[in-house]
């Protein structure tokens, strides 16, 4: 059997200005970035302001394991066979972070015969977004600290400050770290680093419309308090032109191309369980305008990156979904009855590949809880069974009724992983027929609501919770963000993916419980208040045998071991 690599490396590509000439951008929209990348000039949406919107279809699943469920390869499938089918279509999806690709998950380009290529360069340093976002931060970082070190004169408090560093790599030393030791080296401090895809800088990138939007939301960006407890920004220390100066390319939405030659937009790569967990609004807006139908895709489950679709994304681009996909395996199923332990990089115990349908029905109530989530906000769902060999017929059909008596208006089988778009066509069809059901899409919450209101409708509605604690640092923050004026924001909450709750070693649906809320922070720039729930961390550590353990260069100077 080939490898994901050995079937990327397989497969024919077309010359991106190819790519791009099939979905009638002009030469002068695109910028070649090789033979088989390019970044697309914002002009493109506002040279299409007239022309049609397309059907918005966003991809999200239940409550993954560590494994994943396939979300990515799904999303290029999905894209493939409504490709396969004739209709002008296209992805969007988010870049990998290097810290899970040498981490524990490995690449996120999707797998199997459904994947984005050339996979290397997807799953690497593509055209330098996640560099340009680390720098921008660490700008920020250095010109807070001169502020501080050359007299202090914006009168900042130093046990203020909020702006940790960036790296985009999994590194557990970096998270608590002490600066300005030494004569001549500044204030000493203590502070940390955050992986990249928590920047808000990376969240900013995301949820962006324009270079004077982006320009705005940084320079509002606020890095500390002064001793009187206003608040300090971007802006005040000087530091907001070169920040978005650093992001003049990065802004641009990346177009590269599927197995099957299908385009796809890559733009962007906030986490969906730290950040907001979506792609670019700017690649949606370009997508919409030069597709019949774009499918996107929401990192983690139902609770995290769709609910952070619905709530925060579309309320800041005015977009509205039409389908919602949701990604079910029957394994995870089995996971989520609560009879195994399953750990990334490692075999699955027996029992999970062998018939078990008690285990399933055990696990099924997740499945449920996860389309009620994605129906809360009024959008038609489809369940895409995510199909692995010795997933049995009886147990595909377990889970398909499941769906339906759910509320689902249809479930289909998806083996895009070993047979491509072929693979994903009833998929496809089952997208196409929901996409004419009426949409009655509506938001969780009033963005008015007090903070706390908005995270209790999240914690009770969305997650199953019974009650929301808050920690007294916690309650200080919501007291001085309220003060501040900035209560009128969304929430995006920083939890565990691998639980409903805050807790990841709860499966299943567990109810009742108590979401405990450590900190609060406000991303002002990005425009969310920023709540972390329980021991969530926003700088993720490597694991026992890392997924970089394996990468390499062969003889011939090729790429190994990446996944």
């Amino acid at each position: 059997m080939l490898t994901d690599i050995e079937i990327a490396r397989a497969a024919t590509l077309l010359p991106i200005d190819e790519v791009a000439a099939n979905l009638g951008l002009q030469p002068d929209e695109v910028e070649l970035y090789g033979r088989y990348k390019a970044k697309i000039k914002l002009d493109a949406i506002a040279n299409r302001a007239d022309a049609p919107q397309g059907t918005y279809v966003i991809v999200t699943a239940i409550t993954p394991t560590p494994l994943g469920e396939g979300k990515t390869t799904t999303t290029v499938g999905l894209g493939q066979a409504l490709h396969r089918l004739g209709k002008n279509s296209i992805i969007a999806i988010r870049q990998p972070s290097l810290g899970p690709v040498f981490g524990i998950k490995g690449g996120a380009a999707g797998g199997g015969h459904s994947q984005v290529i050339p996979m290397e360069d997807f799953n690497l340093h593509l055209t330098g977004d996640s560099h340009a976002v680390t720098a921008a931060h660490n700008l920020c970082a250095a010109f807070l600290d001169n502020a501080l070190f050359r007299g202090n004169k914006l009168n900042i408090d130093p046990e203020s400050v909020m702006w940790r560093r960036v790296i985009d790599v999994n590194d557990r030393g970096l998270r608590d770290i002490v600066t300005g030791l030494g004569a001549g080296n500044g204030l000493v401090q203590q502070t940390g680093f955050d992986i990249t895809a928590a920047s808000e800088i990376m969240a900013i990138l995301a949820l962006t419309t324009s270079v004077q939007d982006l320009r705005q939301r940084i320079g509002r960006i606020v890095v500390a308090f002064t001793y009187d407890g206003k608040p300090v920004t971007a802006e005040d220390i000087g530091a907001a032109g070169a920040m978005t100066v650093l992001m003049l390319d990065a802004i641009k939405p990346n177009l590269m191309q599927t197995l099957e030659n299908s385009p796809a937009l890559v733009h962007a790569g906030p986490f969906g369980n730290i950040a907001h967990g979506n792609s670019s609004i700017l690649a949606d807006q370009i997508g919409l305008k030069v597709a019949d139908i774009l499918v996107t895709e929401a990192g983690f489950g139902a609770d995290l990156g769709a609910e952070k679709f619905f709530n925060i994304k579309c309320r800041a681009s005015g977009l509205r979904p039409s389908v919602a996909v949701m990604v079910a395996t029957i394994r995870a199923l089995k996971a989520h009855s609560g009879r195994y332990r399953v750990v990334a990089g490692r075999d699955l115990p027996p029992e999970m590949v062998t018939e078990n349908l008690d285990a399933i029905r055990e696990g099924l109530p997740n499945l449920t809880k996860q389309i009620e989530n994605a129906r809360r906000h009024g959008v038609p769902v489809v369940v895409a069974v995510n199909r692995f060999p010795d997933d049995t017929d009886a147990e595909v059909e377990l889970v398909r009724k499941a769906g339906l008596d759910a509320g689902a208006v249809d479930v289909a089988e998806s083996n895009v992983f070993a047979e491509g778009g072929a693979g994903g066509e009833a998929l496809a069809q089952a997208v196409l027929k929901a996409a004419e059901t009426p949409s009655g899409f509506n938001f969780l919450y009033d963005a008015e609501a007090p903070i706390k209101e908005k995270i209790e409708a999240i914690a009770t509605e969305i997650y199953g919770a019974g009650s929301v604690s808050y920690s007294r640092g916690a309650n200080r923050a919501i007291r001085r963000f309220t003060d501040l004026g900035y209560d009128n924001l969304p929430i995006c909450m920083a939890k565990t993916h691998l639980s409903l709750s805050g807790d990841g070693s709860l499966k299943g649906r567990p109810e009742g419980f108590d979401l405990a809320i450590r900190e609060v922070r406000a991303s002002v720039g990005a425009g969310f208040i920023y709540p972390i729930v329980g021991t969530m961390r926003t700088m993720p550590g490597l694991g026992s045998s890392p997924g970089g353990l394996d990468v390499d260069i062969d003889e011939d100077g090729n790429i190994v071991g990446l996944f």
